[in-house]
């Protein structure tokens, strides 16, 4: 059996040779600070929160073995997608990005495989890197943002990109922002914007790729939402009833709830109790192993908590912990 994590993050080589050089990387800049300082960008600050941000990739995968984790899916560090640049510096960024993780995975002799960043506010730049990503650089698939620039990803000017990634077979990967989410504009306070706006901004693109009708326009896209896809679930049954009780606001020939099984959603969830609901919900089918490396603390790693649930039957741990990922990325 190969354990395979799908939520892994990584940020390129090209911005620690950048820091040391003092210039910018594709218009962020560094501040000096406590650890490995700040990067500003867009009127925002990201704090580097984990040393392991700066490693190599035989660092990584010592931590891979001691957490006996076979294969990592790289995506990279959310607040670096560069959504706010003019589209021409967004394909740089992602270029750049892109090849430099292509290098990584070929090196890595099987051990990682890797997700592309896309320019994704301009759409025709987005589906040829991804295209460009899959086919000529091995990459899986593309990690995403929720939303983009304010636009979210039901707006009719992203179905192209969505049919495009249904014929490639990319998956695409979303995650929100860690720290500059909508809620840090809420309150500030006791990490909430991390452990609670996080999982909100999972649910809101969940629930709008759904309610959008994204997934009955692209029946086969292969979409995975990060967090367990946050309280999505939960909701369901609220989103499904204003569904049946308001017609005007339809998008979709059946209710949101119908589609939920069409995507993948990761085990970051926080408790069994929230996996068990998940996997009753969606199916064991449809949820993948991931361990939001390096922000996530796991005790003694992703593979040994999910193996010591009780709730989950060994079929169910089976498929989790590689079998569906196995079969959704192609990696054997």
């Amino acid at each position: 059996m190969k354990t395979i994590d799908i939520h892994a993050h990584i940020v390129p080589d090209s911005m620690w040779r950048a820091i040391e050089q003092k210039q910018d990387w594709h218009g962020f800049r560094h501040e000096p600070g406590e650890g490995s300082g700040i990067m500003v960008a867009n009127g925002e600050r990201t704090e580097f929160s984990s040393p392991k941000l700066r490693y190599s990739m035989e660092q990584r995968i010592k931590d891979m073995d001691a957490q006996k984790v076979d294969v990592q899916v790289l995506s990279i560090h959310t607040p670096f997608v560069g959504y706010h640049l003019e589209p021409q510096q967004g394909l740089a960024l992602a270029r750049d990005f892109n090849d430099e993780l292509s290098s990584t995975v070929r090196r890595s002799n099987g051990r990682l495989a890797g997700f592309a960043t896309l320019p994704v506010q301009d759409v025709g730049l987005a589906i040829a890197e991804l295209e460009r990503a899959v086919t000529n650089l091995g990459l899986k698939g593309a990690s995403l943002d929720t939303s983009v620039n304010g636009v979210q990803w039901d707006d009719p000017q992203f179905l192209p990109f969505f049919k495009a990634a249904e014929q490639i077979g990319a998956v695409l990967f979303y995650h929100p922002q860690p720290r500059n989410n909508f809620l840090q504009k809420r309150i500030s306070r006791h990490g909430l914007n991390n452990s609670l706006g996080v999982i909100l901004d999972d649910a809101i693109v969940t629930a709008v790729l759904l309610a959008g009708g994204v997934l009955e326009k692209c029946p086969d896209v292969k979409i995975c939402i990060a967090h367990g896809g946050g309280p999505a679930c939960l909701a369901m049954g609220r989103i499904d009833k204003n569904w049946h009780d308001r017609p005007p606001t339809r998008s979709t020939s059946q209710p949101p709830g119908a589609y939920m099984s069409k995507l993948y959603y990761d085990t970051v969830v926080g408790d069994e109790a929230t996996l068990r609901f998940l996997i009753d919900r969606v199916g064991a089918e449809r949820v993948v192993m991931g361990s939001d490396w390096p922000f996530v603390p796991w005790h003694p790693s992703p593979v040994k908590w999910l193996e010591d649930r009780e709730t989950l039957s060994a079929s169910e741990k089976e498929k989790i912990l590689w079998k569906n990922l196995s079969e959704l990325l192609d990696i054997r």
